[in-house]
């Protein structure tokens, strides 16, 4: 890597002393890539058992393994789509095992884009609680949306705004904060030369800027005792110790449990600076509860899809916005004050005298729930054909059917006369060749 900037290289230099040279060789030897189980769907062993990709265990993540690019691409297969694993820099798995998330909390993911740190509360937090997933980045959260559905977010509302807009509806409202802060990407010098290219001193500093105001932000909306963890994917100094060390000297409600440094050449990462905050004063909680007007009549063709085609009853409070209808999180905070793309769970749209499912849906269901189901293994062409989008063969006319991979759904379909309608959405079907 030589054409590593000398600025950085100055600094690194500067703070790793004699280390310097093994981190520097670092930069000889390939990235590393990493895949994370979705607890809620998959566990270990019927992965393993799989045999699809040689992995082997990430130290500091129980549901992280490694894997090797040139051997395997796990991108690339159709286990993928259901949700079974997401797809993680080892490094950054290791910052949500420090906000020690448990069943019921609530949480909040501030700068949550691409998904991978709000895809792993989930599997936390097992279809409990809250979390609130934010990205201020209006192109980013398309996959944000994307991954949390794979992954079978119920309990989730999606938020697209800035922290001073989150703090005005939130303030001493969550359990546990994560701030996976906008920084200037060091850590993805191995792999991304586009970091290289676009990294500047004064990126450092714009950055830098920005995380204070995060942090301020993220902490007012902490309850008594709530969890904050600050993290970054960054060596500079500027970026790490230099924000947190300022913020737990401006705030003598916070007490500092600890800063620390993955680097790359101590572990098989790409670096990691991790920070974890106990807040130990008081906040007025500001939120609300929102109100929901009791549905009726209204509900009637999703009733009876639900009695025709689910073995369970879904219940709680249920929300129509113009012909979709929504699932809202238990206790549901009022967030009209901020801009949402998603709150709760999309059931699916109630079109004129009939209910039709969504792919969210599909996702928040295990096979066990659903009365006609088409479990495909991974050999079978069917499964790519479902992907493409095409029709497939079947033996019946069930009606609707969820088309599920080794026990784990997938999408639906609509069965007539042994075949099968695809209903998986044009956006997310797969050209394989």
């Amino acid at each position: 890597m030589t054409n590593l900037p000398k600025q950085f290289l100055d600094e690194m230099k500067d703070i790793l002393g004699s280390e310097f040279d093994d981190f520097l060789k670092s930069y000889e030897q390939p990235k590393t890539t990493g895949l994370r189980l979705n607890t809620m769907k998959i566990n270990k062993d019927k992965l393993l058992d799989l045999n699809l990709f040689q992995l082997t265990n990430i130290p500091w993540a129980e549901e992280g393994f490694y894997y090797d690019e040139k051997v395997n691409r796990p991108g690339k297969n159709p286990l993928h789509e259901s949700g079974a694993y997401y797809l993680q820099e080892p490094s950054a798995m290791s910052v949500v095992p420090k906000l020690e998330v448990k069943e019921e909390d609530k949480v909040l993911d501030i700068c949550a884009a691409p998904g991978g740190k709000s895809t792993y509360i989930l599997s936390k937090l097992n279809n409990t609680g809250l979390l609130v997933s934010n990205e201020i980045n209006p192109t980013r959260i398309k996959a944000l949306g994307e991954n949390l559905e794979r992954f079978g977010a119920k309990n989730c509302i999606i938020t697209n705004t800035d922290s001073t807009n989150l703090k005005k509806v939130f303030t001493g409202y969550f359990d546990k904060i994560i701030i996976d802060a906008p920084c200037s990407g060091q850590g993805m010098f191995r792999k991304d030369q586009v970091a290289i290219d676009d990294w500047s001193y004064n990126k450092v500093l714009e950055c830098q800027s920005i995380q204070r105001d995060i942090i301020r932000d993220g902490f007012e909306m902490l309850k008594r005792d709530g969890i904050l963890v600050y993290s970054t994917c960054t060596f500079a100094k500027e970026e790490n110790e230099d924000v947190i060390n300022e913020f737990i000297n401006e705030n003598e409600g916070a007490n500092l449990v600890f800063m620390e440094r993955l680097w790359p050449h101590e572990v098989k990462g790409e670096g990691h600076f991790v920070a974890k905050i106990k807040k130990v004063s008081e906040e007025k909680c500001s939120t609300k509860k929102i109100k929901v007007k009791p549905l009726g009549k209204e509900l009637n063709d999703y009733k009876k899809f639900e009695k025709k085609f689910l073995n369970i009853e879904i219940k709680g409070n249920f929300y129509i916005k113009g012909e979709n209808l929504y699932l809202l999180p238990e206790n549901c905070p009022d967030t009209k004050k901020l801009k949402v793309l998603r709150n709760g769970l999309h059931l699916g749209l109630l079109k004129k005298d009939r209910f039709e499912p969504s792919h969210a849906f599909s996702h928040c269901l295990t096979i066990d729930d659903v009365q006609n189901i088409e479990d495909l293994s991974i050999k079978d062409d069917r499964t790519k054909e479902y992907l493409r989008g095409n029709t497939i063969k079947t033996d019946n006319s069930r009606g609707w059917v969820l088309v599920a991979i080794e026990g784990i759904p997938l999408g639906w379909g609509k069965e007539s006369n042994g075949i099968l309608k695809n209903h998986y959405p044009k956006g997310l079907r797969i050209n394989y060749t």
